[in-house]
């Protein structure tokens, strides 16, 4: 299909509804952005990237991290995006990264029917 790009971070039940967007849909690629503790903790599958950022760097550091992962590893035109888990400032900065690199971006979430796009 694509690739599906989120961050995992906080938020209670939030990486129940993210670890089910990678199952429910045949994705080229997943990449995670996390820290340390999603890194540890996280079961991953097979075509699952997990990249350890630090939540603390600026914003514009944070968008550079990103940017630059997402520059050397997203091969197609568009991106999933999933913004369930994570902070506003996470969420900034991949989309910044995002516009960036110049990738359309899809919006992805479970809804009551299911895996979706929004």
């Amino acid at each position: 299909m694509t690739e599906l790009v989120a961050c995992l971070s906080t938020g209670k039940g939030t990486w129940g509804h993210v670890n089910r967007l990678i199952d429910d849909i045949q994705w080229d690629k997943v990449i995670l952005f996390t820290n340390a503790y999603g890194k540890e903790n996280f079961t991953a599958n097979a075509k699952t990237e997990v990249i350890v950022i630090d939540p603390e760097q600026g914003l514009k550091e944070l968008r550079d991290v990103m940017f630059n992962e997402l520059k050397a590893k997203v091969k197609s035109a568009e991106i999933a995006v999933n913004f369930i888990s994570g902070t506003g400032r996470e969420h900034m900065a991949l989309m910044s990264a995002a516009l960036r690199l110049g990738v359309g971006v899809r919006l992805m979430a479970l809804t009551k029917e299911g895996a979706e796009e929004i």
